[in-house]
């Protein structure tokens, strides 16, 4: 089974993130094209515009998951870095590829526009690259081993993963069973920790709501497998009935003691 499991990783980079300047709308929309495709996103990083931050960063976690993508730092400005440090992450020298400055050129031409040099450096990325389309701005993205850098804008990212999911072989997909608890995440926590422990296979999410009364969560079991998904659920639906019965009960106790809750 693990032979099929596809990691991921996604690295957003920009002193505008950590500012709080610029609200990130990309690491959601990776996350959702990722969980179709069956590839589980493991982690995210947000880093600032410092080539050794990003250097640092990249090398990590295209070493630790199968899959690496970026957002942002691909742009015609001074801090746009990105290219420099992913080709001095991979040791290659940050070229303008050819194909993207025809590109470029072609496209700043048709608009009546000087192709000046701050606009060429959007053609830059390290030698021996892959380019990404971008139907939305011409500026193409690129790929160089595992790693697949994408502009930061989210019309231009969402647009580049477009083409990228098709090209990436499907993970196994992980299927999940929704179970609604009456009992908040207090009642439950001890034995949901011990169903969690006995299923190892699985992933168990509690997600608590309270609705100005009292609390519930929803509890939802994830894993590869349907049986496994099913066994795991049978599990957390006898420890909810468990629970209920032992309230119950307690309940009777204190109405026949003459004492109330």
């Amino acid at each position: 089974m693990t032979s099929t499991i596809k990691t991921a990783a996604m690295l957003a980079i920009g002193d505008e993130l950590l500012s709080g300047r610029t609200k990130d709308k990309n690491i959601g929309h990776l996350a959702d094209l990722l969980t179709v495709a069956g590839i589980d996103l493991k982690e995210v990083r947000i880093v600032s515009d410092e080539e050794d931050a990003i250097v640092e960063a990249l090398n990590a976690l295209r070493s630790k998951y199968t899959y690496v993508f970026t957002s942002g730092g691909i742009g015609p400005t001074h801090d746009d870095i990105t290219a420099d440090a992913v080709s001095k992450a991979f040791g290659a020298p940050c070229l303008h590829d050819p194909d993207a400055m025809k590109l470029l050129g072609d496209m700043y031409a048709g608009r009546g526009l000087e192709f000046t040099e701050a606009r060429q450096r959007m053609a830059r990325m390290p030698e021996g690259s892959r380019h990404i389309p971008n139907p939305v701005s011409t500026a193409p993205g690129f790929i160089i081993g595992n790693v697949h850098v994408m502009a930061g804008v989210p019309q231009v990212f969402q647009a580049m993963m477009a083409h990228v999911i098709e090209t990436l072989p499907a993970g196994q997909r992980v299927l999940s069973r929704s179970i609604a608890c009456p009992f908040g995440e207090g009642d439950i926590g001890t034995a949901l920790g011990a169903i969690q422990k006995a299923h190892p296979e699985t992933s168990i999410g509690s997600y608590p709501h309270f609705d100005g009364r009292r609390f519930s969560t929803e509890l939802i079991v994830r894993a590869r497998d349907q049986a496994i998904v099913d066994a795991a659920a049978a599990d957390v639906e006898a420890m909810i009935d468990a629970i209920r019965n032992e309230k119950d009960a307690a309940a009777t106790r204190d109405l026949g003691t003459g004492e109330v809750a």
